[in-house]
């Protein structure tokens, strides 16, 4: 078994098939198919099932994937601190991260951290609930992943730092009726329009736990894509409840941003497997907690 083989298994589980798979490396189909043939051969186990023309990890193809990540990360770290004794350095930092403290505290730590590295690149993968990103931490899909939550992220098996605490907010276009206000209370959405994520989303969750109080707001709009919630509101649809960090990005955009009293919080956190990162992930985590040591 060797690192090419792991990469080109690897490969099969992330692209869903051989034919998607050889595409993405480059190289045919045919020499994808040998390649897992041989590793197959080699371990005595079957990897794939083989189901019309897609494919399902086996029972031992499952059980191969974590371990199959974990080596080829090792073999970066490696080569990644060679690199760094010969002055090198570049790299590539994996990092997950839900919708909301992807547009903050994100863009902040981003742009301190590709200043002080120019040559890191990232490649930065999306998740809606926290359990999506401590799934894609925990088996080695990303090595960092950033989340939030109504309470504060517990994980036995990951580092967890937490980073800062959002206050709900209420995002309405300007001229509306609380026009002048600073904040509101969950009161005064009685009757009002509301445009809220999908069900089973955090957001969504939050807006409903707001709601349950007896307050009746409606929800007019349900949206799979954060993206669309502000232009929506923007456009007079209805009003918007997001954490805090929207805040900088809604009022430059042009809407009003009120506090929710009393407040309720998204706890915003880091999780991180508790093996060695690679180095260029190891300087990723020392942007966060200098960033984290502020808010603190």
């Amino acid at each position: 078994m060797d690192a090419r083989q792991l990469k080109f298994f690897l490969a099969v589980i992330d692209y869903g098939g051989f034919s998607r798979a050889a595409e993405q490396l480059y190289i045919a189909q045919p020499s994808l198919s040998q390649a897992i043939a041989g590793l197959e051969r080699e371990l005595g186990v079957a990897l794939f099932h083989r189901v019309g023309r897609g494919v399902l990890p086996t029972d031992a193809g499952e059980q191969l994937i974590g371990p199959a990540r974990q080596v080829l990360r090792d073999l970066a770290t490696a080569q990644s601190a060679m690199d760094a004794v010969k002055g090198v350095t570049s790299g590539r930092v994996e990092i997950i991260t839900m919708p909301s403290p992807g547009v903050e505290p994100f863009s902040t730590i981003t742009q301190r951290f590709v200043k002080r590295h120019p040559n890191i690149s990232m490649s930065v993968d999306g998740a809606f609930v926290p359990e999506e990103v401590l799934h894609a931490v925990r088996t080695g899909v990303s090595e960092i992943g950033l989340l939030g939550a109504p309470t504060v992220t517990q994980a036995a098996d990951l580092h967890v730092l937490r980073i800062e605490d959002q206050q709900l907010v209420l995002v309405t276009a300007p001229g509306g009726p609380f026009t002048g206000r600073d904040s509101i209370s969950p009161a005064d959405l009685e009757g009002h329009r509301l445009i809220a994520s999908q069900r089973g989303s955090l957001m969504r969750t939050m807006v409903d736990d707001v709601m349950s109080s007896g307050v009746g707001a409606k929800v007019v709009a349900e949206v799979a894509h954060r993206t669309s919630i502000l232009p929506l509101v923007l456009a007079g649809v209805a009003d918007a409840v997001l954490p805090a960090g929207w805040t900088g990005l809604a009022r430059r955009a042009g809407a009003d941003v009120l506090a929710i009293n009393p407040p309720s919080y998204l706890r915003v956190a880091l999780v991180y497997r508790k093996s060695p990162l690679t180095p260029s992930a190891e300087a990723f985590l020392d942007t966060v907690k200098q960033y984290a040591a502020e808010q603190h």
